[in-house]
């Protein structure tokens, strides 16, 4: 008999939640009473689409503290931070967009995007834990920026950023603020007005939701551009005919991922708390212990063990897991949030996160400690009898 690996990869994406599939199924025609139609059209069948994307606009708006006509619905995180960054370019002269060192790559490509078209890019430097360098971020203030955008949560490290303070002192030389708060979001407490932030991105696969379904949420006196034009779907920002069912899901995924958010932080901070006193006795490097993190998330190494081979390792032994981030899984280089942090390459290299979920078991993680300790003693015994 096989078993599947246990998943330690929840940042990454994760499985869908029961509830989220049942509030699915009509809409994709695989449960009573089937629900189809185009939720443009004016009859009772786009009457009944439509209805279902309002309610779950309302639904993403609450779990977030925004109002529903200020949630812009997208194919994904990566869609909507591009229609912020070049939504908002498209409606301003050329300036500085400033974003951290340790952005996603669909905020730092973009960015880059703009600076082909005239604008200037401003990476904010980040100390050794992957928090904004204060000093670097007043100069990017003297900058005065257009446009700013700082991840809420780390993907990888899982380092939060204070944004309400960097959003309350961008506004002061006029610039729009944006946070790709994908990671946060379930996580961490999320409140649109309580940030001060312009815009917000958001995605349903992180909290138990479906593929292919995420936000932006954005201060109505943002100017944007859209990015697909056509129809004129989602107050013109974003056309084409809205994917009802994953919608549906993203709305159902938000009000539980909210619900369930303070006891699962505390469930997941204690199991993390169990990996990283195990990789202590291993000797590891755990990177940002000392900042402010999600309850979920470690990012560590060993010294002279590649990470790419004790993921493959831990794979085989039944344990997934990554060696950072999983949109940029196919590069080879080492993680460019360690990078930016100062961390040295050769240290990079070896880097391995795990991150902690709904279905993640005290049982899991036990288990999870005691083969990563018999890996890592194989895989040193191998470095020493080949040095």
């Amino acid at each position: 008999m096989s078993f599947a690996p246990v998943y330690l990869d929840w940042n990454a994406t994760t499985p869908l939640d029961p509830l989220v599939r049942e509030a699915m199924l009509p809409w994709l025609g695989a449960a009573e009473p089937v629900r189809f139609g185009n939720a443009s059209s004016r009859h009772e069948y786009g009457r009944q689409a439509r209805a279902a994307v309002d309610e779950a606009r309302a639904r993403v708006a609450a779990a977030v503290g925004a109002h529903a006509t200020e949630v812009i619905f997208t194919s994904g995180g990566s869609e909507a931070n591009n229609l912020f960054l070049k939504g908002a370019a498209a409606c301003l002269k050329p300036g500085t967009v400033a974003v951290s060192a340790i952005e996603h790559p669909c905020v730092r490509e973009p960015a880059k995007q703009l600076q082909r078209t005239g604008w200037t890019l401003k990476e904010i430097a980040v100390d050794a834990h992957g928090v904004i360098d204060a000093a670097d971020w007043g100069a990017t203030l003297q900058a005065k920026p257009a446009l700013v955008s700082v991840m809420l949560a780390n993907n990888e490290t899982g380092v939060l950023q204070d944004i309400a303070a960097l959003a309350a002192e961008a506004r002061k030389p006029g610039a729009w603020f944006h946070t790709d708060a994908v990671q946060a979001l379930g996580k961490a407490e999320l409140d649109f007005r309580a940030l001060g932030v312009n815009a917000m991105t958001l995605s349903a696969h992180k909290i138990g939701g479906p593929l292919g379904a995420g936000a932006l949420v954005v201060d109505k006196r943002v100017e944007l551009a859209p990015l697909i034009a056509g129809g004129g779907q989602e107050r013109g920002l974003r056309s084409g005919t809205e994917n009802v069912a994953a919608i549906v899901g993203f709305g159902v995924a938000c009000e539980r991922a909210v619900a369930h958010r303070e006891t699962e932080a505390q469930r997941l901070a204690l199991l993390r708390g169990e990996i990283e006193t195990g990789l202590a006795a291993l000797g590891a490097t755990v990177f940002s212990r000392a900042a402010q993190r999600l309850p979920n998330t470690v990012f560590f190494a060993f010294g002279n063990i590649d990470g790419e081979t004790l993921v493959g390792k831990l794979d085989r032994a039944g344990f997934a897991c990554a060696s950072g981030s999983a949109c940029s899984s196919a590069q080879p280089e080492p993680s460019h949030t360690l990078l930016a942090m100062g961390v040295d390459p050769v240290v990079a290299r070896g880097a391995v996160r795990v991150s902690l979920g709904r279905m993640t078991t005290a049982d899991d993680v036990a288990r999870f400690v005691a083969t990563l300790s018999r890996v890592v003693e194989d895989l040193r015994k191998l470095a020493s009898v080949a040095g």
